[in-house]
């Protein structure tokens, strides 16, 4: 499948709109480069013990926002698929005005490999994160009429998950897929070649619909799965091609590779660069001349 991003997406801020029988979507009013038309937040059941997917970011008009999509009905937990400023932040306040507990993987950083210690990532880390309740990678979550199964995602962040609601068959993908653009991996926290594993993890339980915190819902799941995994192949390409005819640099990389893409999103795609980077010098596809980093030179093997 050819890779085909979607980026007409609209939306009203702040209105509840019912997209299937258990699925409820508010937009946030926090549009940027890196959120799209802003953070999607998800509201699953129909009746009392709700969840909510990803409160977003701190803001309080959002808040006012879920709770009154909420419509009456109980929110009985909060299910939170990474620690990113845009996603988390208001998890806490909604818990402590609903009662309910937050569920997650764990705290930013948990089940990171390590490396490249101190670099924040791009995105912004919400370091405050702290979930009631630790979810393991399959742990089933359920209420009174939906039934969803936690599974670890690790790739964009190392405790990124997604959340498979089971009625409906419908994946809750956070930044793991997207349908306008492609998923910055961002070390230390992201991990290229753990991002593909787990991409071949959702594509093997064939989820009919993904949906992700930023932009539209994705029909034609699996092949649209493997049309990410084809491109991230090809970016690893591009960047042999480009270090074989004289780039050095990632700054050099991202000019050739990213020159249709708005300037502003450089610095992530410069990330992006150098995850793949990590993978490819580990793998001795790639030479460094030094430590790898963002300013690091770089070169292919010699051949022997």
């Amino acid at each position: 499948m050819t890779l085909e991003f979607e980026q007409d997406f609209t939306a009203n801020y702040g209105q509840p709109e019912v997209l299937s029988p258990l699925v409820t979507r508010v937009l946030c009013n926090n549009p940027s480069p890196y959120t799209y038309t802003g953070t999607n937040t998800y509201l699953v059941g129909s009746r009392n013990g709700l969840a909510v997917i990803d409160p977003g970011p701190n803001d309080f008009n959002h808040g006012v926002a879920i709770l009154r999509a909420a419509a009456g009905r109980k929110i009985d937990k909060i299910l939170v698929t990474h620690s990113h400023i845009d996603h988390s932040p208001l998890a806490k306040s909604l818990s402590e005005k609903t009662g309910a507990p937050i569920y997650a993987f764990g705290p930013h950083g948990a089940g990171r490999k390590g490396g490249l210690e101190g670099e924040e990532v791009e995105a912004g880390a919400d370091w405050n994160f702290r979930p009631h309740i630790i979810v393991a990678d399959t742990e089933i979550i359920t209420g009174p009429d939906w039934t969803i199964a936690a599974i670890h995602t690790p790739g964009h962040t190392a405790n990124h998950m997604c959340f498979h609601l089971q009625e409906e068959n419908t994946m809750f993908v956070g930044d793991h897929i997207m349908g306008w653009a492609t998923t910055v991996i961002s070390p230390p926290d992201g991990d290229v070649r753990a991002y593909v594993d787990s991409l071949r993890k959702i594509a093997d339980m064939a989820p009919e619909k993904l949906v992700p915190t930023h932009g539209p819902w994705i029909e034609n799941a699996v092949p649209f799965i493997r049309g990410i995994i084809t491109h991230r192949r090809m970016r690893e390409g591009q960047i042999i091609k480009h270090l074989d005819t004289g780039a050095k640099t990632i700054g050099d990389l991202v000019a050739l590779m990213y020159k249709a893409v708005d300037a502003r999103l450089h610095p992530a795609a410069a990330r992006s660069v150098l995850g793949h980077m990590i993978a490819l010098v580990d793998e001795q596809k790639v030479m460094c001349d030094g430590t790898v980093g963002l300013s690091s030179v770089y070169s292919l093997p010699v051949a022997q």
